[in-house]
């Protein structure tokens, strides 16, 4: 008798047949049409077909017909052909004649059925004492029959019954079959089999073939402790190691080697920035795409059709829709005015409601942009990466004195919605896109002039070495003038990094004249000149930036030293056990908040007292006082000096002062570096560089406090170790057992010095929380500081400056000797 059991059918539809005509026969492995490949297994087991045969009898008389069997195979999608109904004669004959030659040794056997169950959508099982081929959560086992094996979960009573009665007994033989079919199995599909037991159904062999199914296939599960481990990334050999690290260094003297030393050559005369300039313009935005016809706006449940100036400025506001500025009655109110200004007749007379307007699907087209570059294959990656390289290469570099040099912003922003910072009164208008009517280019009159796109012409086109820009022009929200300028690692940017801290050290030689001069002006009999010795004390001492002049209603509401208001200070004449207190409260640059409690001199007291008499709190503090007068007294005093020039110089001087006082030789780097953070955290926290925590800051740590536990309980086991190898190794010559002790001490010293480094780390990071280092770094404090300190303290320059800032301050680090001092 014949039974085929459906065992695997994956989406690639492969199909294998298996085919016994009795047990102990040689087996057919054959493959069926391309067309429909699904694996069957047909298993033939002769000693049990005339109890197939009698049982199939008795089915009749209960009123079973074979039609109903034939039913339950068709719906395991089972098919017998004409010439399987040839095998079923030929395979009963067979059974007759083994049942001749070799009678069973009980006569009460019990009659088992071979039947397909199915246990599962992938999953049939053979049941009876036979081989049972299980499909189960996608591993296949081949299992044998015995007490324990798994019932028909919807037999029948009688069948029940039979299962009960007493077992037969026969002879088993070996499965040379299954054996043979499953290494073409894992020939063909490279599966993974563990052979446990003897040859035989008393002890047969137990196979398991852990396999991984998917929609396109089969694939390999992979163990790690299994005959097919993991494959790991190969480990490098130290001459691999050292190779790779000469090619950096190879590459980074070739990189020395192109660099232009320009600090090394003749400056040119005063005013004059350079003598040759050609580029090829800036890069614009691409032309709006309309939207397809299936992304559609509603106005009021009813689909409407923009025109595609009025469809744009729509689809700036859809793709702003999750930020909470569209929350905002500015921004929307803004945004709607500067919209309607963009739509048709028609549109206008039509939409007068912006919470009747209904986006969705505008958001949701973003949104899927969005997601499909987020899963852009690698592939994609690299052809937009390539993309944008040829951009580059074609508009990000230009030629400056015969020396190529880098652009920094060759491209022109694309149109927008304008989000400024803070509470700004202008959020949400329309930023108009620009045109290359609006552009000024500037380049050498001996240069070939750029291009402009087909059809378009230039605003202007200037030959001006006395400025440092490329191209200019003026955006349409706030009036102000923007600028294409070079990198930061350039020549003209370099040079003006330079003379800012050149100018900042001069005022170090006249510092204590200006600062007398202030303080004897605090007395002064005109309210002006003591306004503005008020005003210098706050810029020496506080580091407080100038401000400038702004028109009421067309900026964020931001103040500095020249523009603060009553309302803005608050004086106590005892606090916190201080005496003559002012109290700062107000928004600076960036709308960051400036919120510091200072004590001051009874002089500087008494006159703010003075300037705050009959005043509401809406008026200006220094009202006989402004910005262009403060810088113009202070040139006075000294060329090119302005109140910025005090910032730069208390920033300066404080991080060489706290370097001294917290660096140490014999520290360890990690300590050294913490050190300088600290340093420059005193210089941030004078500049008030605040910054918002970052949002994943909890989260990254208690990852870092994990890997601190996880180090520390290392460490503890480290220790024990020691201490056991130290007990084996007193006393004791052998080499072994010392080279084994040098080792364990090692592995202490290590686990101690990486805990300490984390800890280290930990500390930095939570200090850091809201305090930006980074501003003070780059635009601020001299790096001839920086790169002095870490040739005293031995201190690798990577780890205070990155690839970038290291091109950028690529002079200072040619030209500092170790005993600079700013």
């Amino acid at each position: 008798m014949i039974r085929l059991i459906h065992v695997i059918e994956p989406t690639i539809k492969q199909r294998t047949t298996f085919s016994c005509n009795t047990l102990g026969q040689r087996s057919n492995l054959s493959s069926c049409s391309s067309e429909r490949h699904v694996a069957d297994l047909t298993w033939v087991f002769a000693p049990f077909c005339k109890a197939q045969s009698n049982m199939d009898d008795k089915a009749e008389d209960r009123g079973e017909t074979k039609s109903a069997s034939k039913s339950d195979l068709s719906g395991r999608d089972v098919l017998e052909s004409k010439n399987v109904q040839k095998d079923k004669r030929k395979a009963a004959e067979d059974c007759k004649r083994t049942e001749n030659e070799k009678p069973l040794k009980k006569a009460k056997a019990t009659k088992n059925e071979a039947s397909v169950t199915k246990m599962g959508e992938s999953e049939r099982t053979l049941v009876g004492d036979a081989v049972v081929l299980e499909v189960e959560d996608s591993d296949f086992k081949v299992v044998r029959k015995g007490k324990g094996r798994k019932r028909q979960a919807n037999g029948d009573s009688m069948m029940e019954k039979r299962k009960r009665g007493k077992k037969r007994q026969r002879e088993e033989e070996p499965l040379d079959e299954l054996s043979n079919f499953v290494e073409g199995l894992k020939k063909k599909k490279n599966v993974k089999i563990e052979e446990s037991g003897e040859t035989g159904f008393g002890l047969a062999k137990k196979r398991k073939m852990n396999m991984k199914t998917s929609e396109t296939g089969i694939k390999i599960k992979k163990e790690e402790n299994g005959e097919c481990p993991v494959s790991e990334k190969r480990k490098k050999t130290k001459e691999e190691r050292e190779a790779t690290r000469a090619l950096k260094i190879k590459k980074k003297e070739e990189e020395e080697q192109k660099r232009w030393r320009w600090w090394e050559e003749e400056r040119y005369e005063y005013g004059v920035k350079w003598k040759f300039l050609e580029h090829k313009g800036p890069l614009f935005p691409p032309e709006y795409q309309p939207l397809p016809d299936n992304v559609r706006f509603f106005y009021d449940g009813k689909q409407v059709k923009l025109s595609p100036a009025a469809e744009e400025v729509a689809l700036f506001f859809a793709q702003m829709l999750d930020h909470e500025y569209t929350t905002k009655d500015i921004f929307r109110n803004n945004f709607f005015k500067d919209w309607r200004k963009e739509m048709t007749l028609e549109e206008r007379q039509l939409i007068l409601d912006l919470d009747k307007c209904d986006f969705g699907e505008l958001l949701q087209m973003h949104k899927d942009k969005v997601e499909a570059r987020r899963n852009m294959t690698q592939e994609e990656k690299q052809a937009v990466k390539e993309a944008n390289q040829k951009i580059l290469e074609e508009f990000g570099y230009c030629v400056l004195d015969h020396h190529q040099e880098r652009i920094g912003n060759f491209k022109i922003e694309p149109p927008g919605l304008f989000r400024g910072r803070g509470d700004h009164p202008k959020q949400g208008m329309l930023k108009k896109r620009i045109q290359p009517e609006d552009i000024i280019i500037n380049c050498s009159k001996d240069s070939r002039i750029a291009e402009p796109p087909v059809g378009h012409q230039w605003k202007e086109v200037r030959h001006d070495n006395t400025v440092t820009w490329l191209a200019s022009w003026t955006e349409n929200v706030q009036g102000s003038i923007k600028y294409i300028m070079l990198n930061a690692n350039s020549k003209l940017k370099g040079e003006k990094d330079w003379e800012k801290y050149e100018v900042a050290r001069q005022l170090k030689t006249c510092v204590d004249k200006i600062r007398s001069e202030y303080q004897a002006d605090l007395k002064s009999k005109k309210m002006g000149i003591r306004q503005r010795a008020v005003a210098l004390y706050f810029i020496d001492k506080l580091a407080l930036r100038a401000g400038n002049e702004k028109e009421e209603g067309e900026t964020a509401d931001t103040v500095g030293c020249c523009s603060l208001r009553v309302e803005h200070i608050t004086l106590h004449d005892q606090l916190d056990g201080d005496k003559c207190v002012v109290e700062f409260d107000f928004l600076g640059k960036d709308s960051i908040r400036y919120y510091n409690k200072v004590p001051v001199s009874k002089k500087v007291f008494r006159n703010l007292k003075l300037f705050m008499e009959k005043k509401q709190e809406g008026d200006d503090l220094f009202d006989r006082l402004n910005t262009t007068g403060l810088n113009k007294h202070l040139s006075s005093l000294m060329p090119g000096l302005t109140a910025k020039v005090f910032r730069t110089y208390n920033a300066s001087v404080t991080l060489q002062q706290q370097l001294q006082e917290l660096s140490n030789m014999s520290d360890s780097l990690a300590e050294k570096l913490l050190s300088y953070n600290r340093a420059n955290r005193a210089v941030a926290i004078l500049c008030n560089h605040q910054r918002a925590p970052p949002k994943t800051f909890e989260q990254s740590m208690a990852n870092l406090q994990a890997k601190i536990n996880s180090r520390k309980e290392q460490l503890v086991l480290a220790k024990s170790e020691l201490k056991q190898a130290k007990r084996e190794a007193k006393g004791s010559a052998d080499s072994k057992l010392q080279a084994l002790l040098e080792k364990k001490k090692k592995a202490v010293q290590r686990c101690e010095e990486q805990l300490m480094r984390m800890e280290v780390q930990a500390t930095d990071r939570e200090e850091n929380k809201q305090i930006a280092l980074s501003t003070s770094k780059l635009n601020y404090l001299d790096p001839r500081i920086s790169v002095a300190w870490c040739k005293n303290m031995d201190m690798p320059l990577e780890k205070i400056y990155n690839k970038t800032q290291r091109d950028k301050f690529a002079w200072a680090i040619d030209m500092t000797e170790p005993d600079f001092k700013f």
